[in-house]
Formats: C-alpha cells, structure tokens, sequence
C-alpha cells in the first residue's frame, strides 16, 4: 500500500487514494463518529443547488457528496483523480468523470457551481485549483469548499493538535485497508491553512465575495464564494 507526501505529487495522491477506496465511506463514517453525515448536510445547504442547475462536484471520491446534491434536481457530476474511488462509488446513479483539478476536461463557465469536500488539501497547487474552478463556472456561479480546519477554542485546538491528530493514524490501522494513507492525511490536516488564510487563498484565486462560518468549534470550515459578474 502506498502513502502520499505533503509534496502532494499527484500520482501518489491518486495510488494512496485507489488504496484505500474499498471501504471507504464507512472507515470516513467511524473516524469521524459520523459527522461526516452531518457536514455534507451543511454543504448541501450552503450550496443550494436548484433544478436544472449544473454542479461539479471535485475530488468527489466515492459520489457520495455528489448524490446528496443531486437530490435537490440539479443535474450532479463527481469529478476525481483516482479512478479506484470512482469505481469505488460506481453503484451511485450520477454521472462520473476521471479529471485532474489543475487541468479540467469542461468548457469555459459550463457550471452554476462547484464544489469541494474534503479534497482541496489533497491538490498539489490549491490556488491553481481554485482558479481553474473559476473558468469553469459561468460569471455569478457560486463556490462552496468544506475542509478541515482550526478550532477556535484554544483548549480545544491544543487537544486536537496534540492528541486527536495523533489519534487518527491509530484507528487507521485498525478500521483502513491502508493505515500509512492515514499518516498523511493527519499531517496534511496539521500543515492546512485556517479559515481566514483559505479565505484569502479563495480570494486570490479571483472568487468574491468570501465567507466561512465554522462546523463542530471549527475543526471543519465551510467556505463560500460567488465568480465576479
């Protein structure tokens, strides 16, 4: 089994990924004592999809987050680097495309929105990524991100980088067909910007109008921005 470095190299990233596709969703589900249902509540919410819209949904993974949105009637692809976690999610009835975030396979402004969970700090460039979401939205479509992040309580924020991050690679090893995967995703949560330095990685990258409010005391972040007219 494989492990990616914090250098991101995208070939390491999709091979970590395949790893640890079987079983996937239900590994995120018992880490994260089922929060992960909850979060990609909110993103639906933020995000607001309306029937007949259009949505890409990147580093969708397994298509789980991509069929919560396409509940709403809008028209859903999951978009991922990984073809294992495609195949992983093959059961769900949305359409599914292999794709590198740095280079899409859309047209210029052919989404109303797009949407990340859980992926961003997996791209290699996130900046790069952010600006390439923005060619392929159209002009006043919207971004919603939902990412790990820092929690605000300062108690809070020493336990969890202390002990709970430190925590995570060892129930990897008992839950995770691939433990070491775990390893990087705990260092890459660790070495993730917070809510107001994403916030202006956003802005860079040409969105506007950004805001984030804080999910569980801000160990996750869900950001939002609109494409400029």
């Amino acid at each position: 089994m494989s492990r990616a470095g914090l250098d991101k190299n995208p070939r390491e990233v999709a091979e970590m990924f395949d790893g640890v596709a079987k079983g996937y969703d239900r590994t995120n589900s018992v880490m994260t004592l089922g929060f992960d249902r909850r979060w990609r509540e909110w993103s639906r919410r933020v995000l607001d999809a309306q029937p007949g819209e259009k949505v890409l949904d990147l580093a969708a993974g397994t298509a789980v987050s991509t069929v919560e949105y396409a509940s709403s009637g809008a028209w859903c692809v999951a978009a991922d680097f990984s073809l294992g976690m495609l195949q992983g999610g093959a059961h769900r009835p949305v359409p599914k495309v292999a794709a590198d975030a740095l280079h899409l396979p859309f047209a210029d402004g052919v989404f109303d929105a797009a949407t990340v969970s859980f992926g961003l700090r997996n791209f290699s460039d996130t900046v790069a990524a952010l600006r390439e979401m923005a060619r392929v939205v159209r002009p006043g479509g919207r971004l919603v991100i939902c990412e790990v992040s820092t929690p605000t309580f300062r108690p809070f924020r020493f336990v969890y980088m202390r002990y709970l991050l430190r925590v995570l690679p060892l129930v990897g090893r008992v839950v995770s067909s691939n433990p070491e995967a775990y390893q990087y995703l705990a260092e890459s949560m660790r070495a993730w910007p917070d809510q107001r330095a994403l916030g202006e990685m956003i802005s860079e990258a040409g969105w506007e109008d950004v805001a984030w409010f804080n999910l569980t005391g801000g160990m996750v972040a869900l950001h939002r921005a609109t494409k400029p007219e």
